[in-house]
């Protein structure tokens, strides 16, 4: 029997809330896990969107992680 395990190299992950500091509280969650999986941060890009029926913002990120080799 043989195993053969593969790193993760890469991940990217989408976040949205309706306020920001929700948003930042689930995305330093998710870089607490990925740390344990030995993933850092590479790039963030964020944006904030209204709906135009109900007035309200809507908080987005997209999160790039990558291997620390």
């Amino acid at each position: 029997m043989m195993i053969q395990t593969s790193f993760l190299k890469d991940k990217i992950e989408f976040f949205e809330a309706n306020d920001l500091h929700t948003l930042e509280k689930e995305i330093a969650k998710k870089v607490e896990d990925n740390q344990a999986i030995m993933l850092s941060v590479h790039h963030v890009s964020h944006d904030v969107c209204m709906d135009p029926k109900s007035g309200r913002k809507t908080y987005t990120a997209v999160v790039h992680f990558k291997a620390n080799l």
